[in-house]
């Protein structure tokens, strides 16, 4: 019996992917990365915006066609999809045989058992958990999908920040640190694996350790992790302005092996749209933020994500938003137009905006983006920077990888030449000769 998965959404889907390719190996099926040969393919949804959903709901239908046309038996639907909607996705897409919820996916054996005998046996019975997402066990073994030298570190689970745009609260749950001792172990097992890039992700790495010590406890858990492993990056991603601790800028300033990258989602910067987004914190915290992490970390690389056309915006606020992009500089930024997400408070809010507008200003402001990185990647040209080798394009017959100031699947890469082989996860200096886009070119630095 083989099995197929496809995992869609963020890193933090990705590795609840991993757990579930390691229980259906260990209960003895195969593993196929061709939905063509798969007796039973799950899916594992992201629900956060309606992009996502529809994407979501578009590899389920291209699945349910080969169950009509090929040997494909039954169809599984795990994560935020199904924890979302539950058994209407029975109704609305009658091909899926089972859903799980957030809180079911160590049912999934259970499941592909059950729906492979109830196929057998000629029964049309659908098999459902939804377990609570806040009593599930967090972590467990997994099978890396990432390259081999590289991995993430999901730290914590779900979310009490209680944006008013966001259903992760929700669809995920309350906010749940993971023990240290238990993160510490699985980082050693990750260096035993040879992982060089370990990545520390939650919906809000800066809450870490709240929930079980009583305070913000970030900092000491990176100090961990780096004295009882040799893992020679250690990037954060997903930290929350409001709980950018003194503690946590000295520990990422002082510690060598923790990139100096920080991902601060900060979403605007008008006051007035901020508290409609029930964002905690305001414009001046925002910018004492910024200011305090560039003059304590001089070389910090700052990536942020904004909402434009959120109920209520007013030019005013667009154009607020717009000057601070200008002002800032950041190295990295990404937008998203508002998506009104039914279940949240801002579904229900006065001044909805139309969805050209919304397109309008995601394009103007990120044509201003695009400006400031390309920008700043001209002033790299002439300098040499150290680069985690990914692999060879042997079309292009370039080798490429990612510097310190980029992180995996978001920015950009670093592509260079070199006459010697280079093994993927090796760290290699490389010469910038130039700038394409988002991506820097250039040479090996022969030591």
């Amino acid at each position: 019996m083989k099995v197929g998965f496809i995992s869609l959404g963020c890193p933090k889907n990705q590795l609840d992917t991993e757990v579930m390719l390691h229980e259906v190996l260990e209960a003895g099926y195969e593993i196929t990365p061709e939905e063509t040969e798969a007796d039973v393919v799950i899916v594992n949804t992201c629900a956060f915006i309606e992009s996502a959903k529809k994407e979501a709901i578009d590899n389920i239908l291209d699945v349910a066609w080969l169950k009509k046309h090929h040997k494909l038996k039954a169809i599984i639907v795990t994560g935020c999809l199904a924890e979302r909607y539950g058994e209407e996705i029975f109704k609305e897409l009658p091909e899926v045989d089972a859903v799980l919820g957030v809180g079911s996916i160590h049912h999934i054996v259970e499941a592909v058992e059950s729906v492979t005998v109830k196929k057998k046996k000629g029964s049309k019975a659908k098999f459902y958990s939804h377990d609570d997402r806040d009593a599930v066990a967090l972590g467990g073994d997994r099978i890396l999908t990432t390259p081999d030298f590289a991995a993430y570190l999901k730290i914590a689970e779900g979310c009490d920040n209680r944006c008013t745009y966001c259903a992760i609260p929700s669809i995920r749950g309350r906010f749940r640190s993971r023990p240290m001792e238990e993160l510490v172990a699985e980082a050693r097992q990750m260096e035993s694996l040879g992982v060089k890039e370990l990545t520390l992700i939650a919906q809000d790495i800066t809450r870490y350790g709240q929930d079980l010590y009583g305070s913000y406890s970030l900092a000491e858990l990176i100090r961990r992790i780096t004295a009882e492993t040799s893992i020679p990056w250690i990037r954060l991603l997903y930290c929350y302005p409001d709980k950018i601790t003194d503690n946590l800028i000295a520990e990422i300033r002082d510690n060598p092996r923790v990139l100096k990258y920080i991902d601060l989602p900060l979403q605007h910067i008008s006051d007035r749209v901020l508290r409609r987004m029930n964002r905690h914190g305001d414009s001046n915290m925002i910018r004492e933020v910024l200011a305090k992490l560039r003059r304590e970390i001089p070389s910090v690389v700052i990536r942020t994500t904004f909402i434009v056309g959120f109920p209520g915006e007013t030019e005013e606020d667009f154009e607020a938003l717009c000057t601070f992009v200008k002002e800032q500089k950041f190295d990295h930024a990404g937008a998203f137009a508002y998506s009104r997400e039914e279940g949240t408070p801002a579904y229900d809010f006065p001044d909805q905006i139309d969805e050209q507008t919304k397109q309008d200003r995601l394009d103007i402001l990120m044509r201003e983006q695009t400006e400031i990185n390309e920008s700043l990647n001209r002033e790299k040209v002439g300098q040499i920077v150290e680069v985690l080798c990914e692999d060879y394009d042997p079309v292009a017959e370039v080798y490429f990888g990612r510097s310190a100031a980029d992180a995996p699947e978001i920015d950009g890469k670093v592509y260079f030449k070199s006459d010697a082989r280079v093994p993927a996860g090796t760290f290699v200096r490389v010469k910038v000769r130039e700038v394409v886009d988002y991506d820097l070119y250039g040479v090996l630095v022969k030591e």
